[in-house]
């Protein structure tokens, strides 16, 4: 009877005393249709509460026996609540007329149980959830109605409103989800799936939300890839690998992005080298190379060997520092072998409390080459001079005059003697083809480099003095070549020695004591050890002509490296020590003032090219 006597008092709205009494036996259902199940609210203590009116049922004279059968076949067809002659309403109509009907009571039991059955098997449903959902709903209201007290009822009330507000969750994120509101930052759809999966972490939509949001995520990935906007792939990537532990499906996605980007970077570098071998293509070739270290990940091998590459050709063409080589000549032969000169800067001079300076080295100032030179590695021998003669019909200077400065033994000085020219060694005699080329002017310096340019078809010119100097110290500092020690290393080169002996037995007043060359006169070429960057006899054996007018300080002197020339100026410049220069002179700062017409046993040269 308790059942009863709760169904009976929830039949009508709790805020309406009055019509919690049963209706009136004669009372009739309206007529224009059956009478629909209502939900009203009302206040429980102070808890807003919904409860469910049952139709109105007249029995009239109809035997308990009659309604029981029918209340039955609409149990049996599953008609619970909904009209007048449902199961529920009628074993109502059957308690209230007689509240000691046992088998109503019975019937009345059978259907409550089929409304949490029914209502069960509506939270299980996948298709249609909202309409599975607003029917679960009613029944629970029923059901709440019938049994407040129920502790399945109640349980079974909580797991409706808990689907309720699932089935909200979802429906909001994937309406997110059609809006392209994905919520990386957890709001929007993935916020909404997230809470869903809080109520129940097993929902497979609220599962299939968020895989839907991780390709979402994934597409944005993929579409910034294919904009070359890598940084923002990746955001969007790590994003998407934090929706679920371990998605194959984002490796995937970082394996197909970085296969773009690596096509990208590759393809741009194949590009930049292609520019690199026009003469414009430096700037292209760099703008590709931004590019390239912009949508690269860090540490990436192929912009760095690019990066590499690009500064190459900034400073040394398609060349490489330290790089020999030789250029081909018309005639068949090979020019002087060249070496690559790293580009850099150093102090130009001597400082000012450097011992045996004098005023026109100074003062010291740096100079900054911008891209490298190629240099000949040793001074141009006789039989490199000889091709030009020959090839040109030229008569250097000496040839013309018929003599040159040449070592006198038996004086032990330097002087004048007949019939001397490129082709004598110092002392007159004959020269090896292997010896440096002396007995030359700058002018036949300038004319044989000129040939060679007319033979290679490349620009071969004198260095400059800033050139020679810097080459000279191949990255030192040093009073000397070798640096600051006041004897040269063994075997640094050809220099004045104290241990040196002339065919005479002569000897040397002022030399660096304690070394010998073994040679009284210019070596064969390179019979010394290469300096640091790979160029023999810098320091010693000849001096040489540079491609400088005379200046007497370095007073504005160019910054660049470029020569410091006057058109027609008469007095030239050579650096370098030689076989017969006194300490003093073969200090990397050292430079001396020659007329152009100038020939000498002490005298020599060699070549720069561009590159």
């Amino acid at each position: 009877m308790a059942v009863l006597a709760a169904a009976l008092a929830a039949c009508a709205p709790a805020s309406d005393p009055q019509s919690a009494a049963p209706a009136p036996a004669s009372a009739d259902p309206p007529a224009a249709a059956p009478a629909q199940p209502r939900v009203t609210i009302g206040e429980a203590g102070g808890d807003t509460v919904q409860r469910w009116q049952a139709p109105a049922v007249d029995l009239g004279e109809e035997k308990a026996a009659s309604v029981r059968e029918r209340a039955a076949r609409a149990l049996k067809e599953d008609r619970l609540f909904e009209q007048a002659d449902a199961a529920i309403p009628l074993y109502l109509a059957l308690l209230q007329r007689d509240p000691q009907d046992r088998l109503a009571k019975q019937g009345l039991q059978q259907a409550q149980r089929r409304l949490l059955q029914d209502g069960h098997a509506l939270l299980a449903q996948t298709e249609r959830q909202g309409d599975a959902l607003d029917r679960a709903r009613a029944l629970a209201i029923v059901a709440l109605t019938l049994s407040p007290e129920d502790t399945r009822v109640r349980e079974f009330q909580a797991d409706v409103e808990r689907a309720q507000r699932l089935l909200g969750f979802n429906r909001a994120g994937e309406d997110d989800l059609r809006n392209d509101r994905i919520g990386e930052e957890g709001n929007g759809a993935i916020g909404n799936f997230r809470e869903a999966l809080k109520l129940a972490p097993e929902n497979s939509r609220a599962h299939q939300g968020l895989a839907a949001a991780e390709s979402a995520l994934i597409g944005r990935a993929e579409a910034a890839a294919a904009a070359s906007d890598f940084q923002a792939a990746t955001r969007w990537l790590a994003s998407a690998a934090k929706l679920r532990d371990r998605a194959p499906s984002v490796d995937d996605a970082r394996a197909r992005v970085e296969a773009v980007r690596h096509a990208r970077i590759g393809a741009l570098h194949d590009a930049a080298l292609r520019d690199l071998t026009t003469p414009a293509g430096l700037k292209p070739a760099g703008e590709k190379l931004a590019e390239v270290l912009r949508i690269a990940a860090p540490g990436d091998a192929v912009a760095a060997a690019l990066r590499v590459r690009l500064e190459l050709a900034t400073h040394y063409g398609s060349f490489r520092p330290r790089q020999v080589f030789t250029d081909a000549m018309q005639d068949g032969g090979r020019g002087p072998q060249m070496i690559v000169v790293p580009h850099g800067a150093f102090r130009m001079g001597a400082g000012d409390n450097e011992p045996g300076a004098s005023d026109n080295e100074r003062p010291a100032h740096y100079v900054r080459f911008a891209r490298g030179f190629a240099m000949s590695i040793t001074t141009v021998t006789v039989d490199e001079f000889r091709q030009f003669v020959e090839s040109a019909n030229a008569r250097p200077r000496a040839t013309r005059r018929g003599h040159s400065i040449v070592y006198d033994e038996r004086s032990g000085n330097f002087a004048r003697r007949s019939g001397v020219d490129w082709q004598s060694d110092y002392n007159g005699a004959r020269a090896a083809p292997n010896s440096p080329v002396m007995h030359v002017s700058v002018r036949d310096a300038e004319a044989y480099a000129k040939w060679l340019s007319e033979q290679t078809g490349r620009h071969y010119r004198l260095p400059t003095e800033a050139e020679f100097e810097y080459a000279l110290r191949a990255g030192s500092q040093g009073r000397y070549p070798w640096g600051d020690a006041g004897t040269p290393p063994e075997g640094a080169g050809n220099f004045t020695g104290g241990n040196d002996v002339s065919p005479s037995g002569r000897h040397w007043n002022n030399a660096f004591v304690g070394y010998g060359d073994g040679f009284w006169g210019p070596a064969p070429v390179a019979s010394f050890r290469a300096n640091a960057w790979g160029l023999w006899d810098l320091g010693g054996n000849l001096s040489e002509w540079v491609g400088d007018c005379w200046h007497a300080s370095y007073r504005r002197a160019p910054a660049d490296g470029a020569a410091w020339f006057n058109p027609g100026c008469r007095q030239r410049v050579i650096r370098g020590g030689s076989w017969a220069n006194s300490p003093q002179q073969t200090r990397a700062a050292w430079r001396l003032s020659q007329d152009s017409d100038t020939t000498s046993a002490r005298i020599g040269f060699r070549l720069v090219r561009g590159i």
